[in-house]
């Protein structure tokens, strides 16, 4: 059935585990769900895009509640699920522990006369006992999904190689009777050598700052997981502020390897003409946020 909530404008970047990356009885338990879907034959076209926007309802069914609920009360059963070589992949939505994390970042973020409009102070406390004590039962467990709204991070680019992208077309086979996706997928070990690569160039030419704290955050995040998991960047939402042909012609990845070369050769003008393209093809994405 398919939901009349689009999905939210943010684009997500999701790591999927092989089944052995996971405990029992988790283990069994997505073993059993990859069965299920396989028998549906329901796979990443048309499921993904239809699972975020079915997260983004009960995301505000929730807000809308009385009193509100900062998080749901029972983690998702829900997983997006791919296939790396014919090898299932999963990679859990974890709502419960995503809005536990959001929660924290912005308590950093806004002092609490901000976050007092959005939630009383007695549910904000009981969410984060409960997170802290959910933690303490599961502390090694990490989301397998970040996501950022209005944009994709330039760090997440760093990951992938531009002949990763994948464009689904509406009036495409894979996209038949969907809109337009647009992802990157790579194997887990290319994204960390991509990373650890990335970071030796900017230590060498920049100094300490946002765009190498952020990589250094990315980086360890990805550590955390399987070696044999696979890295996705799904532009989501996004794709309905970018027109379709900017879409087709969508290249990020490339000026992000571009401007890293040019950095490592030391040709400075190199690396500023490809920062100059990056930053104006998402200013122009990020200025929709205030558009009225």
């Amino acid at each position: 059935m398919r939901t009349s909530v689009v999905a939210p404008y943010a684009a997500y970047l999701r790591v999927y585990e092989p089944l052995a990356a996971f405990p029992e009885p988790e283990r069994s338990r997505w073993a059993e769900y990859v069965r299920d879907v396989h028998s549906r034959r329901v796979w990443r076209e048309g499921s993904t895009a239809e699972l975020t926007a079915a997260e983004q309802r009960a995301a505000l069914e929730s807000i809308l509640a009385t009193p509100p609920e900062p998080a749901p009360p029972h983690e998702s059963e829900d997983a997006f699920v791919a296939e790396i070589d014919g090898v299932p992949v999963v990679c859990p939505r974890q709502t419960r522990l995503r809005c536990w994390t959001a929660l924290a970042e912005m308590r950093e973020e806004f002092p609490p006369v901000v976050l007092d409009a959005f939630w009383p102070k007695v549910v904000l406390e009981q969410a984060e006992a409960d997170h802290e004590r959910w933690r303490a039962r599961n502390p090694d467990v990490q989301p397998h999904i970040h996501s950022s709204t209005w944009h994709v991070p330039m760090r997440w680019f760093v990951l992938f190689a531009q002949d990763e992208r994948v464009l689904v077309t509406p009036d495409g086979p894979e996209g038949a009777g969907g809109g337009w996706e647009l992802y990157y997928r790579t194997p887990m070990v290319q994204a960390r050598r991509r990373v650890a690569r990335a970071l030796r160039v900017l230590r060498d030419t920049l100094e300490e700052g946002a765009l190498i704290i952020g990589l250094e955050h990315l980086g360890r995040w990805l550590e955390e997981f399987h070696p044999r998991a696979m890295v996705e960047l799904d532009f989501g939402g996004l794709v309905r502020l970018i027109p379709s042909g900017d879409l087709a012609e969508e290249r990020t990845a490339e000026h992000v390897a571009e401007g890293l070369a040019a950095l490592a050769a030391g040709d400075g003008a190199r690396a500023s003409e490809a920062y100059r393209r990056i930053t104006e093809r998402w200013s122009a994405v990020r200025a929709l946020e205030h558009a009225s």
